[in-house]
């Protein structure tokens, strides 16, 4: 596994030793349960973690935002929380609410939308100076809590299933659609969620292939401010692997269900890696495989239109 750069890790030893909310919460992951379930052989971590409560329900709708200040923005930030400057418009803070043991969020400098397509070189190239960590983004309607405020997070890479599963996916479930020295892209249709992975070295190339791609999947999904899209990237060994997770819908039934049937998940792009997040001790209790399964099948994108989607991506 490649190191992390003693920068980012040092940097978050010294925001833990300054800022009492952020260490306690990061002593507090010792203590998070965790219980793996198997879906057709492959792995779902489910992760009991009552302080991520604020995330899976927030509350996203236009009204909602406007009611409250952006906690990204620097005038609104705890004074605790000092900042790290990554270039590319950029910054690094400590997640004071983690997953991760090194757990980041990267907002813009710029109070504007969470948008992907004009921000994948920034993404890109921050994977690149954050070698040794995983970076995602989330849509604004595919689990980002501030869709107001362009932002991706990171944490350390090995954390998530699909990273040590990606290897064998390729060879049992993968359509490789393009195969070329500096670009392959696959798609698994039956990896319990739909995905569409993509390796290059060539960063120029990435961002035009993802470009072109969520271009077809707008086409899809018009009525969208941008396609439901989770993304996932890391960089090593002279390579970026990026995988994204088209969607369909922000929240499955369980969410909105009542007492005994509801349960408080909101999926994003660590639970589409392979780790499911739940903040009550209740849904952790008694969340199944095959509820995961549902979930997945509820908001993942359907198969006439992930078809459709991968047709548009042979001819590209």
């Amino acid at each position: 596994m490649i190191q992390k750069s003693d920068r980012f890790r040092d940097f978050l030893l010294k925001q833990n030793n300054t800022w009492q909310l952020s260490a306690d919460n990061y002593h507090g992951l010792d203590l998070v349960e965790e219980k793996t379930l198997l879906i057709d052989n492959f792995k779902i971590k489910v992760q009991f973690n009552p302080q991520r409560m604020r995330s899976s329900a927030a509350k996203v709708d236009a009204s909602s935002i406007a009611a409250r200040k952006c906690f990204l923005c620097a005038e609104n930030r705890p004074p605790e929380q000092i900042s790290l400057d990554l270039g590319q418009n950029f910054i690094l803070l400590v997640n004071p609410f983690p997953i991760f043991h090194t757990h980041f969020t990267i907002p813009s400098n710029d109070h504007i939308p969470q948008r992907l397509a004009p921000n994948l070189k920034a993404m890109l190239e921050i994977s690149r100076i954050m070698q040794g960590y995983l970076l995602f983004y989330n849509g604004p309607e595919c689990g980002a809590s501030a869709p107001d405020h362009l932002h991706f997070q990171a944490g350390e890479t090995g954390f998530l299933p699909v990273e040590s599963e990606f290897t064998t996916l390729k060879m049992r479930e993968g359509n490789l659609m393009k195969d070329s020295d500096s670009l392959k892209i696959w798609a698994f249709d039956h990896y319990i969620r739909k995905m569409i992975s993509i390796e290059t070295d060539n960063s120029q190339q990435g961002i035009g292939t993802i470009e072109k791609i969520l271009s077809r999947f707008q086409e899809i999904q018009s009525e969208k401010i941008e396609p439901m899209l989770n993304m996932l990237c890391s960089y090593g060994h002279g390579k970026w692997i990026i995988h994204l997770f088209p969607r369909k819908q922000h929240r499955p039934s369980q969410f909105y269900a009542q007492g005994d049937d509801q349960l408080l998940i909101s999926p994003a792009s660590v639970d589409f890696g392979g780790v499911f997040i739940t903040p009550r001790r209740e849904d952790f209790d008694k969340i199944t495989a095959g509820e995961i399964a549902d979930i997945f099948e509820q908001v993942t994108l359907d198969d006439i239109a992930f078809k459709k989607l991968k047709e548009t991506i042979k001819r590209l």
